[in-house]
């Protein structure tokens, strides 16, 4: 596969220069500032996620203040408790999209989030603490562990609040692919691993974070 150098120069070229393709970089947190997230602006992300899925982006952002006012500011210990009454009167709260099962997913990680705060003093500290190097451990126990946040939902979740990583959208995967990383979606353990080490590989050439070396790999690929 090619330097990360050279995959920069490529984008670079086609996004008109060093400067603009920097401008275009995500912004990310430090492990500190992810960890002082409160756990309920964590749960509200993993909604998000969830119910961007499949869906307008547009819509969901239009409706948002209405979810947080469906779900009272999304406080993990109270969404755990939301019994089937409580799941009821969601699926006709016309604030939000309705959709059932989609509600239940914040049930579930809710509860998800209460576990990891009883683990690691808070769910936020628990994902901040988790090394860069195993990004694929961590995306893989959010999709064992919480409600629909598997595939790039699961990635979206984590860029959302800042944290560094990848996500293996359509041009990501094939620049993947071109650079002979993998030859299809990584859906394998073994494509996975593949993955996590171009990207450990390029990250120590570079000295960038992976969101930005996953930027940079989807904008060297031609519309």
């Amino acid at each position: 596969m090619r330097s990360f150098d050279q995959i920069w120069a490529i984008a670079a070229k086609r996004k008109g220069g060093d400067a603009a393709l920097a401008a275009k970089m995500p912004e990310i947190k430090t492990a500190d500032e992810l960890a002082a997230t409160p756990d309920d602006r964590i749960l509200a992300a993993m909604t998000r996620a969830v119910f961007s899925a499949g869906f307008s982006w547009q819509v969901i952002e239009h409706k948002w203040p209405g979810f947080e006012e469906a779900f009272e500011g999304f406080n993990p210990v109270r969404c755990m408790f939301l019994d089937d009454d409580d799941l009821g009167r969601l699926v006709s709260d016309t604030r939000i999209v309705r959709n059932g099962v989609k509600i239940r997913s914040v049930r579930e990680n809710a509860a998800f989030l209460c576990a990891l705060a009883d683990e690691h003093g808070s769910a936020a500290r628990a994902i901040a603490d988790w090394p860069g190097s195993d990004f694929m451990g961590l995306l893989d126990m959010i999709k064992k562990r919480a409600s629909r946040l598997g595939g790039t939902s699961g990635q979206y979740f984590l860029r959302f609040i800042g944290k560094d990583g990848f996500v293996l959208g359509r041009d990501v995967v094939a620049a993947l692919v071109r650079e002979g990383v993998v030859d299809k979606e990584p859906t394998s353990k073994a494509a996975k691993k593949a993955v996590q080490d171009a990207f450990n590989t390029w990250a120590v050439e570079s000295g960038r974070p992976l969101a930005h070396i996953s930027r940079v790999l989807a904008m060297s690929i031609d519309a």
